[in-house]
């Protein structure tokens, strides 16, 4: 749309926009970055070579700092009380193309605001196009007056009436043309402001790229993708016969003997390196060793081998004999074992020597009838147990299966939930469960099989399997292993460079870490992608990754009853601090407390739709415990107990476990929140919000804090925390306690326990 109605005022219009530019000291490359047009374009406009659009003018004066009627009129506006605009007196300051724009406030000086009265006129040839989108910092407001306007805002599409309304951070890239056979009226506010960064949507993400050859698990798996490489629709076939350790590792064992399985660092350091053809030959190993020990079809084996590279052997030697595994943290104490042996009516353990773990066993095993069997690995030759270095490698490298062998729906996996409050619950999985996290690592993690994969997290919970076994050996990619007794960041960040690592997934409390260890100083130029779960991800801690590494960290959501069910998928476009969309795998709803859909903005319940279909990843039902499946599988859908709200773009943000939100003087508080702003402090080193019992507002927000080496929490820093909270949110949110802590209590899966602050 042209600014212009004849040639000299184009001429005066660009006169005006190059002297502000020298006055600004802006260069015309920096004119072109912040007015978001082409370098030759903006030459063009500057020199009155061709018409200049309102949005332009629009985005020269954000830049410059002044009114539109020092560009448009050439002097300043000069009202500072009031101004009444009488109808059809408006300065024009567009018309082509059908589109007339007129100011509504000319002659007000220092506007926060700006308000056009828009005529669109109707056109029948861009009825069919593509609406041409345009952006520019700060909001936007249109009402209709007469006649109806579609509108795009990114890739939403509204029809608006007479009498309707939209408002729109205008950084989004966003259109409109009249529809319907007539001309549109409306009136537009402009207001300035910075571009809203972490609720911008993001440029598209790496492409995920198609494999050149037909991966094993496609006898499994259909997906269909856009030409981004957008994952859009996810099938399976032949899943009712499927067993991983067969189907998958053993296949590609067949296809390439020699193929890289995994890299693996012992806590000191000593490498090996594992073909598939060594896990097919060592797995078969183990089932056979199991079997000999009376481990059997459907007997539960609890595993309990951190970071062991014996983990891998042992858990598909499970899964070819039938058996179930029970992954399990080597933190647990004595009366967990206990607690978990009767639960689940454990038969076997298979454990590793270090961290007391056969001491605790022995301490429990006359309370628990069912342990019959019992496995170490590392140490010395203990009275009771099997020595596994010493006897596993004696058996048969070949295991065959037979029509018998579990698969399917057959139960394959028991794990722990990591509940913060009462006893944990014992989640089933079958063996379909591996399939659902192809998703987790094609289009989530982007691994590939040549690349090779490094995911941080104890095998002794349900991240590991997400990370380092299933999703990225359906994809024929490898793994990288280091068993560190202690999460040092110093220590594993040279790592990255040392082994070519192409993509990364840890929790956010580790990525934490690594921030505060200064992860400029490291190589990380292997790394095409890096993905995070386990708790909501501060924006800071992406930011700052950011910019050290260039790195934009894709988040995710799913449970220990589920794979990857919300994500920031490659093909796709994110937003900075969401949990990203849903995937194709799982139908999303999100459920008030009265069952019913929550509006857009408004928190609600995470729950899967299962009327129709149940979803390959999604668990089987808490064992023995029909009652606790009940309270959260019911209705036709599986209730998470996690609460998020969507917002206009379909992107859902986290607020919060259902129990966590803090219900002060009325209104309903989100920890996670508070979190994330506290997090931008650059003295805080960790944070976490719980809510704290009151007299007169029934529970307030307090923060306990854990700050950086050589800050001291004083008064006076609890003041600072609280006022840059009050700036940052609504006044209501601030911690009215403050807790300064060496430490916070978190699960064995590094999630903080709010029940404990």
């Amino acid at each position: 749309m042209s600014a212009t109605a004849n040639t000299k005022e184009l001429q005066d219009l660009a006169l005006r926009v190059r002297e502000l530019r020298e006055i600004a000291g802006f260069t015309e490359e920096e004119m072109a970055e912040k007015t978001e047009v082409s370098l030759e374009d903006y030459r063009c406009y500057e020199a009155a070579e061709k018409d200049i659009p309102f949005t332009f003018i629009h985005k020269c004066a954000l830049a410059f700092g002044v009114d539109m009627s020092d560009l448009i009129e050439g002097h300043s506006a000069k009202l500072s009380s009031y101004t009444v605009t009488r109808k059809g007196q408006g300065v024009e300051t567009a018309k082509e193309d059908g589109i007339e724009i007129q100011n509504l406030a000319p002659l007000f000086r220092k506007k926060i605001a700006e308000p056009y009265y828009v005529n669109y006129e109707y056109r029948s040839d861009l009825q069919d196009k593509p609406i041409h989108l345009t952006k520019h910092s700060g909001q936007e407001f249109d009402f209709v007056i007469k006649g109806k306007l579609k509108v795009q805002i990114g890739d939403n599409i509204e029809i608006l009436s007479e009498g309707d309304s939209v408002y729109y951070n205008s950084s989004t890239p966003h259109g409109m043309i009249a529809v319907e056979g007539e001309d549109c009226f409306f009136l537009a506010v402009v207001l300035p402001g910075a571009d809203q960064r972490e609720t911008e949507i993001r440029d598209t993400l790496i492409p995920s790229k198609l494999s050149k050859k037909k991966l094993i698990c496609s006898k499994f798996i259909e997906t269909e993708v856009n030409d981004k490489g957008a994952l859009e629709k996810i099938s399976f076939k032949n899943e009712d016969r499927f067993n991983f350790a067969f189907d998958i590792v053993d296949e590609i064992a067949k296809a390439d003997p020699e193929k890289l399985a995994m890299i693996h660092l012992d806590k000191n350091k000593v490498e090996r390196r594992f073909t598939f053809q060594d896990m097919k030959r060592s797995s078969a190993q183990c089932a056979n060793y199991f079997k000999a020990l009376g481990v059997g079809e459907g007997d539960k084996v609890m595993v309990v081998l951190k970071r062991h590279y014996q983990f891998w052997f042992a858990i598909l030697g499970l899964h070819k004999l039938g058996a179930i595994a029970i992954p399990a943290t080597s933190q647990l104490q004595a009366h967990d074992f206990k607690y978990r042996f009767n639960a689940a009516g454990v038969k076997a353990i298979i454990c590793t020597a270090e961290d007391n773990v056969p001491d605790c066993v022995d301490e429990v095993e006359d309370s628990c009838p069912t342990l019959q069997t019992k496995i170490v690995i590392g140490g010395e030759n203990r009275e009771g147990w099997h020595n596994f270095d010493d006897e596993f490698a004696m058996y048969s490298a070949h295991f065959y299966r037979t029509e018998e062998t579990p698969c399917g729906d057959d139960p394959m996996l028991m794990f722990f939930t990591s509940g913060t409050t009462g006893y944990p619950k014992i989640a089933v999985h079958s063996y379909k469960y591996a399939l659902g996290h192809f998703i987790t690592a094609k289009y989530w993690h982007g691994v590939s099989s040549n690349g090779l994969h490094f995911t941080i997290s104890d095998t002794g919970w349900g991240k590991a399997l997400w990370g380092k076994l299933y999703g990225q050996w359906l994809c024929e990619g490898a793994v990288f292993t280091y068993d560190f007794n202690r999460f040092d960041a110093a220590d594993i960040l040279p790592l990255f460079a040392q082994y070519k690592i192409t993509t990364f997934c840890a929790p956010p409390t580790m990525l934490r870490l690594m921030v505060k260890e200064d992860i400029s100083k490291y190589d990380f130029s292997s790394v095409i992608h890096m993905t995070t779960a386990g708790e909501a991800l501060n924006p800071e801690v992406y930011r700052q990754f950011e910019k050290a590494t260039g790195l934009q960290i894709m988040e995710g959501f799913g449970q220990t009853e589920l794979t990857l069910a919300i994500g920031n998928l490659l093909g796709g476009t994110h937003k900075i601090g969401s949990m990203g969309k849903p995937t194709p795998l799982y139908d999303i709803e999100l459920l008030t407390k009265e069952g019913k859909p929550a509006g857009l903005g408004d928190s609600g319940e995470i729950c899967v739709r299962t009327s129709e279909k149940i979803p390959c990843g999604l668990f089987k039902g808490y064992y023995n415990d029909e009652e606790e499946t009940q309270k959260v599988w019911h209705d036709g859908y599986y209730h998470t107990g996690d609460l998020a709200w969507k917002d206009e773009d379909g992107f859902y943000w986290y607020v919060g476990r259902a129990d966590d939100v803090i219900k002060s003087s009325g209104y309903r508080i989100g920890p996670f929140e508070i979190e994330s702003v506290i997090m931008e402090l650059p003295y805080v080193l960790e944070c976490g919000v719980s809510a704290a019992p009151d007299p007169v507002r029934g529970q307030v927000v307090k923060a306990s804090i854990v700050l950086v080496n050589g800050k001291e929490g004083t008064p006076e820093l609890v003041k600072e925390i609280q006022d840059y909270v009050k700036v940052k949110t609504a006044p209501y949110k601030y911690p009215r306690i403050v807790e300064f802590r060496k430490s916070l209590p978190k699960t064995v899966n590094g999630k903080i326990q709010r029940s404990q602050l």
